[in-house]
């Protein structure tokens, strides 16, 4: 029979293979989804898998895609070493997204460039303070920071579709809840002429160089990690829960801020109810199957991408409802959540064990022997 048996301590190697072996799984699965539902196997993979990388344009897309999941990851990634629970990204994400887009209203013709600057730091600012709710409740009331944070996407979606279709809603918008597009001068630079890849592609690789320096070379990052994995020693050691838990969800929040500001001030130009895309909850399997490592989620959120770019596609090329990208992330979520049980555990064939048998009692006549 087939068992789990303990290992002597964590396998190093599986740490690593675990995902790679999760993306096989999703792959096999995903060609059984692809059978079921009547389609070309070969096809549905290569328009998963091939299309986003097959021209300088679809790299570009590409990019586009990455680069919000990997901000936003990286800051999710600081919560979840400090033992810091923030499901809330996407709120975080739309906040910041919201002030960074009144921001870009306030704009004129005339405006300087400049301005993108603001636009950014508005939308920072906008993340750190709805974060900062959560961290509030938790250090003051001891709230579960799950639930809270969660809670607050809901109410950060009802301020999106407020001002969308009140204040904010542009009058000459044919009554479609949105706002004027923005002006020309508050779009975030482009890299390079064609191609959509802006600015935030080279701040997603700085905040990775930067993580990597906080988390393994400051004493903040150590003690951040200490408190994730030994509360006790931390405490022992005189590190301050309280201000890790603040630190956390500010950068956290601070980073799908910035994450939204970038995506209405570049690719999107206008604040509509479709700014959420679900990026804060993608972010947080970018982020585990990362291994919560700055190098590892980039190539989560290169992948995490790629799922974005097919599911477009296989819409619109092979009729499959859109909902098949959350299919295939769910599948390489709950993969990876199997795979990492070889981490502690290692598989071992072994036989059965027999059932022992016992004699037949023997009468005994009464009265004795």
């Amino acid at each position: 029979m087939l068992k789990l048996e303990p290992r002597p301590e964590p396998s190093r190697g599986w740490s690593v293979g675990s995902p790679l072996l999760a993306l096989v799984i999703t792959v096999v699965l995903g060609v059984l989804l692809f059978l079921a539902l009547g389609k070309d196997p070969v096809r549905g993979l290569q328009v998963f898998f091939w299309e986003p990388i097959r021209s300088p344009y679809a790299l570009g897309e590409l990019m586009v895609k990455a680069t919000p999941l990997l901000i936003i990851a990286l800051g999710l990634a600081v919560c979840f070493r400090s033992n810091v629970w923030n499901i809330g990204a996407e709120g975080q994400f739309i906040i910041g997204a919201v002030l960074a887009g009144g921001v870009a209203l306030l704009a004129g013709k005339d405006s300087s460039r400049w301005i993108v600057l603001a636009i950014l730091l508005a939308g920072t600012i906008g993340g750190m303070a709805w974060a900062g709710i959560t961290a509030l409740l938790r250090d003051r009331f001891n709230a579960n920071e799950i639930l809270v944070s969660l809670m607050l996407v809901y109410v950060a979606n009802l301020v999106l579709s407020y001002m969308v279709f009140g204040p904010w809603k542009d009058p000459a918008g044919y009554n479609f809840p949105q706002t004027k597009s923005f002006e020309a001068v508050t779009q975030i630079p482009r890299l390079m002429a064609g191609s959509r890849v802006s600015i935030g592609l080279l701040i997603a690789a700085a905040a990775v160089l930067a993580l990597w320096i906080f988390l393994f070379r400051t004493r903040a990052g150590f003690a951040l990690q200490v408190g994730g994995l030994a509360p006790a020693a931390a405490r022992y050691a005189g590190f301050s829960s309280r201000k890790a838990l603040w630190t956390a969800l500010l950068v956290s929040g601070g980073a799908a801020g910035l994450a939204g500001a970038l995506e209405v001030a570049g690719p999107i130009g206008q604040l509509n109810p479709y700014v959420p895309a679900g990026y804060g909850f993608a972010a947080i399997i970018v982020a585990f199957v990362g291994r919560l490592h700055p190098v590892g989620m980039v190539f989560s959120a290169i992948l995490m991408s790629m799922f974005y770019i097919g599911g477009e596609l296989a819409q619109s090329r092979l009729g499959l409802p859109k909902s098949l990208t959350g299919v295939f992330q769910g599948l390489l979520l709950f993969t990876l959540l199997a795979c990492d049980t070889l981490i502690a555990y290692r598989l071992r064939w072994g036989r059965a064990p027999r059932t022992a048998t016992l004699p037949a009692r023997v009468a005994q006549p009464e009265g004795g022997a």
